[in-house]
């Protein structure tokens, strides 16, 4: 897939410098998001567990292919930064580095999935501003795990329009259901409660 993006501005350039700069205790990662940098704390364990489950489960699903699951990897694209929980790209990532192996170009990136953060700007990041971020760069498929969305959902979001910033196809379900990628390397993998566990409140 072609990276679709638009040259860097000098506000571009100014962030991505700052961001390069930025040294942050243990336990906090920042991204470059619409035009900001954002500084988060790293997930809780039920976070983590529903990311280590969905990376095992995509590798075994991935197994034999040249393509591979990935944890907390840095997606770089027009001077803008994104680190979604799991990604799927070509298994030799490093042939497909950006500038100072810092992280991995968005263009051969297959699959973006991101376990909805709590709180109100966790949320909006993960529902809002990332989903028009990875439609903008042209990503395939975004899937979102939303403990937060009623008693939890999954929504596979495809077909993404970089100009309008949007996807155009959704297919959401709710946690005890289950959702398929529908298209990509990973077209058939299946996410439900042995990534998602059982149906539980959110918070």
């Amino acid at each position: 897939m072609p990276e679709v993006a638009t040259p860097p501005s000098g506000l571009d350039d100014a962030l991505w410098q700052a961001w390069k700069a930025i040294e942050l205790p243990e336990g906090y990662h920042a991204e470059i998001v619409e035009g900001l940098i954002e500084v988060s704390p790293t997930g809780r364990l039920s976070h983590s567990q529903i990311t280590n489950r969905l990376r095992r489960a995509l590798d075994k699903f991935l197994d034999r292919s040249d393509f591979a699951a990935f944890q907390d990897t840095n997606v770089i694209q027009a001077r803008k930064i994104r680190i979604p929980d799991v990604l799927v790209a070509p298994e030799d990532a490093e042939a497909h580095g950006g500038e100072d192996g810092i992280g991995i170009k968005a263009a051969p990136v297959q699959v973006i999935v991101e376990v909805v953060s709590p709180g109100g700007d966790g949320i909006t990041r993960d529902r809002t501003r990332k989903r028009r971020e990875y439609a903008r760069a042209g990503l395939p498929v975004y899937v979102l795990i939303d403990d937060h969305d009623e008693l939890g959902t999954v929504t596979v979001l495809t077909a993404p329009d970089p100009d309008q910033a949007i996807y155009e196809d959704e297919v959401r379900a709710a946690y005890g259901a289950t959702v398929t990628i529908p298209v990509g390397p990973a077209k058939g993998f299946t996410i439900g409660e042995d990534v998602t566990g059982p149906v539980r409140g959110g918070g």
